[in-house]
């Protein structure tokens, strides 16, 4: 439901309705402006600004004759209009309106996906809290590395997103620009003065200088955005796909009741939400190239970049708005299963310690290519055990690694048994995870 309303309320604004809206906002503004420069009769803007309105069905229906979309729009408005329509649209040209408009939208656009990326750091704050000291395997290369805890894995996803909410922030200010600088940016027909109270009117920036259009780098640098930003989110998706597999099975996406996994399995439960959120972060980044090849225009400006940003734009702002929305309920509801981390964690029968064991070796004199031998043969004799299907456990309950190391005689000459126990203690590697996390969330926890 929320994913349904959030879709809707992103898509209200860009119908045609809103788009026309947009168009209708900037003309006004224009007039009210010129009004206040003395070139309009103060009356005739009043009407202008109180009356003028829009058909969508009679733009339709000129744009088939005049095959110009704003040309049918200000003959649509002007209908409404008496003699006063005479003033609408007045020393400006398309791309006045057009790109100033489509700043407002993109603007309001962006305000939304803000929200939505600061509702999924809420959710992945609140996860990376709850699993703090939860312990679990790293991996590297998809080999069991050394112990962590669920709650760091979060917090690089919480620390990643929050860089591209900052990003968005700063791009929000690079795009929410107007300019109404005439046909070729010369302002020839409309005095400085008149970009800039238009463009304070409708809350934009001017453009410093433009030419026709406002320049297309500010639009790649937001595409730029949304790329990075469905990369990380597809990041997190992948991972939750791999903890989901049933050989994992670390954590899963909630499975509702009544939910069905497959037509043909019933034991099915697919991690069908992070599945789709990579399939929607593969098509965001799809809309990159076009963005950056929008940039390159003939002279001051040709329209080989409008047909491509009719279609990026609303698609890309529905979508990612959809994908965020559906990426914050996931991590919100994730059913994280800690006891199948720790059993995960006992796979490799304590090979996870193997570091702290190297790292004692130094400090009794012992070279570092000594102490990796020593340690790694020992590593050896556990993967052939549990390649041969011996548990990981010794019948005493402990590691196998454990036990092979307290029979080594070059280890023993060097570390006391108490000294290699106490090498494999998990909090140990806890002991800085508090720390991270003040950094991570600036100290409040």
């Amino acid at each position: 439901m929320l994913e349904r309303y959030a879709r809707e309320k992103m898509s209200k604004l860009w119908n045609k309705e809103a788009k026309f809206n947009s168009w209708l906002e900037v003309e006004k503004a224009v007039v009210k402006t010129w009004s206040e420069l003395g070139v309009i009769d103060e009356k005739d803007a009043e009407l202008i600004c109180k009356n003028a309105k829009f058909d969508i069905d009679e733009i339709e229906e000129i744009e088939e004759i005049t095959k110009h979309d704003l040309i049918a729009f200000t003959t649509s408005v002007s209908n409404s209009l008496g003699e006063e329509s005479r003033w609408f649209h007045y020393g400006i040209t398309s791309s006045d309106t057009i790109d100033t408009a489509t700043a407002l939208q993109i603007r309001d656009s962006m305000i939304l996906i803000i929200n939505d990326i600061e509702d999924l750091l809420k959710s992945l704050k609140d996860k990376a809290m709850l699993h703090k000291d939860t312990l679990m395997v790293g991996r590297s290369h998809g080999i069991h590395g050394e112990p962590i805890t669920f709650g760091l894995v979060v917090a690089i996803w919480y620390d990643e997103i929050e860089r591209q909410l900052e990003s968005f922030k700063q791009t929000l200010k690079t795009i929410a620009v107007g300019k109404i600088s005439g046909a070729m940016g010369n302002m020839a027909h409309s005095p400085i003065e008149l970009e800039e109270k238009v463009c304070w009117e409708l809350g934009l920036d001017a453009a410093p200088v433009s030419n026709q259009i406002v320049q297309r780098d500010r639009y790649a640098r937001l595409f730029a955005d949304i790329g990075l930003l469905a990369s990380s989110c597809e990041k997190i998706a992948i991972a939750i796909r791999h903890f989901q597999r049933t050989e994992v099975y670390e954590a899963e996406e909630f499975f509702s009741k009544g939910q069905k996994g497959s037509s043909a399995m019933p034991h099915k439960r697919n991690p069908v939400l992070s599945e789709n959120i990579t399939g929607l972060c593969r098509v965001l980044r799809s809309y990159v190239i076009p963005a950056m090849e929008n940039v390159a225009l003939w002279h001051e400006r040709d329209i080989s970049h409008s047909s491509v940003e009719r279609f990026i734009l609303p698609d890309a702002f529905i979508t990612l708005d959809f994908m965020l929305n559906r990426l914050s309920g996931l991590i919100r509801d994730l059913v994280v299963y800690p006891k199948n981390m720790m059993r995960n964690l006992e796979l490799t029968g304590g090979l996870v310690f193997s570091q702290r064991i190297l790292l004692e070796l130094p400090k009794k004199g012992i070279s570092r290519e000594e102490a990796y031998k020593i340690v790694q043969r020992n590593a050896m004799k556990v993967w052939e055990d549990l390649q041969n299907g011996k548990n990981a456990k010794n019948a005493k309950g402990e590691s196998l690694y454990l036990e092979y190391l307290l029979q080594d005689s070059d280890l023993l000459n060097s570390l006391s048994e108490s000294e290699i126990r106490d090498c494999f203690d998990y909090q140990y590697f806890l002991k800085n995870v508090d720390r991270i996390f003040k950094r991570v969330f600036k100290g409040n926890l």
